[in-house]
């Protein structure tokens, strides 16, 4: 006898469908790909390939899902990546900055830009789509301005090793940037869903009414939302440095497209109908499943743009139906009183 979805049982299965099918659909994947090219793809070497090349797109949609927590959306941060690469180059490779500093300076940089983002979208109350799209415009024409339109090559002497090894280097038998899209996905875990912080930004996101009844600041935890994601995108542009080892004033364009399909899709697996930084490794992972199989399968060049815009779609659709279906859960259940969210003292 088939559960009713009404009655607990189908509700219950419903749940863990919705929060866990996304990751069983990346084993299958996995799986499938696996015995259709069981040569190449389950092997060492190529899972520490998928590893690496998919560890910025999976920081930057890190990034990126943190402004959606609160319902914005931070358009401007594949031009910080370009600007925070380009910008690594020019401080190490021609300014003979220590890399150290240089890599403090492009981070708080970028976290400098998310603030100016916030600030934007808050006080002068423009839509986040209308004006992070402006300051990511800003952010290209500087990116030009300091290469010229060339690209940053170092000189015969090369990059500091120290610096490469901070993407190069290996842990554990695995590329060290997939430790970092780890280290980070833990952090954002904690921040979100065991600290007040991330239960604010949910408010925030969810009901801005009921977030200004409470107490919450709402202004300044968007801003520090897109300070969170401007920071990482500073961080994903010292990666990004050390892995291509040249200045290239175009790249960080090809990285927004994935990022936002990461961050969307992300909302509809663990915590489904709100986005999750668990949610987003996963869909990440999935991601990166998908273009490594379809890659080894010979793929023609165009056949990348065409999965991640399909995927998009699928994302925002399978969001929105994520969401519009806790929203129906939430009304039927009786009210409750907001214990989990502690006093707010501005």
């Amino acid at each position: 006898m088939t559960p009713s979805p009404h009655s607990p049982l189908g509700r219950r299965l419903g749940h863990l469908v919705g929060a866990y099918g996304l990751l069983a659909l990346t084993a299958l994947l996995f799986l499938a790909f696996s015995l259709a090219l069981p040569d190449t793809f389950p092997t060492l070497d190529n899972i520490s390939e998928i590893l690496s090349n998919q560890s910025i797109p999976a920081i930057l949609a890190l990034g990126a899902m943190i402004p959606i927590v609160t319902a914005k959306f931070d358009l401007s941060i594949g031009y910080g990546l370009g600007l925070a690469h380009v910008m690594t180059m020019q401080l190490i490779a021609n300014a003979s900055w220590p890399w150290p500093l240089a890599c403090l300076v492009v981070v708080l940089g970028g976290a400098a830009v998310g603030i100016f983002n916030g600030v934007v979208v808050e006080f002068a109350k423009i839509d986040s789509f209308i004006a992070t799209l402006g300051t990511g415009s800003i952010l290209y024409a500087l990116t030009g301005w300091i290469t010229n339109g060339a690209r940053i090559v170092p000189g015969p002497q090369g990059l500091p090793a120290s610096f490469t090894d901070l993407y190069d280097s290996r842990f554990l038998g695995l590329p060290v940037s997939a430790f970092y899209v780890l280290a980070l996905t833990a952090v954002l875990w904690l921040l979100l869903e065991r600290l007040p912080l991330g239960r604010y930004l949910y408010v925030i996101g969810s009901n801005p009414r009921a977030a200004d009844l409470l107490g919450i600041p709402s202004r300044r935890y968007v801003i520090y939302a897109f300070a969170g994601s401007g920071l990482i995108v500073g961080i994903a542009g010292v990666l990004l440095a050390a892995q291509q080892r040249i200045g290239n004033p175009s790249v960080g364009l090809d990285y927004l497209l994935p990022a936002f399909v990461g961050a969307l899709l992300g909302s509809t697996a663990i915590k489904p109908g709100r986005p999750n930084a668990l949610g987003t490794l996963v869909a990440v992972v999935i991601l990166a499943i998908g273009l490594a199989g379809i890659g080894q399968f010979g793929a023609q060049f165009w056949v990348t743009p065409l999965f991640n815009g399909a995927t998009l779609l699928l994302a925002v659709g399978m969001a929105g139906y994520a969401a519009r279906r806790q929203l129906r859960h939430l009304r039927a259940e009786p009210p409750r009183a907001h214990k989990d969210l502690p006093k707010v003292t501005s």
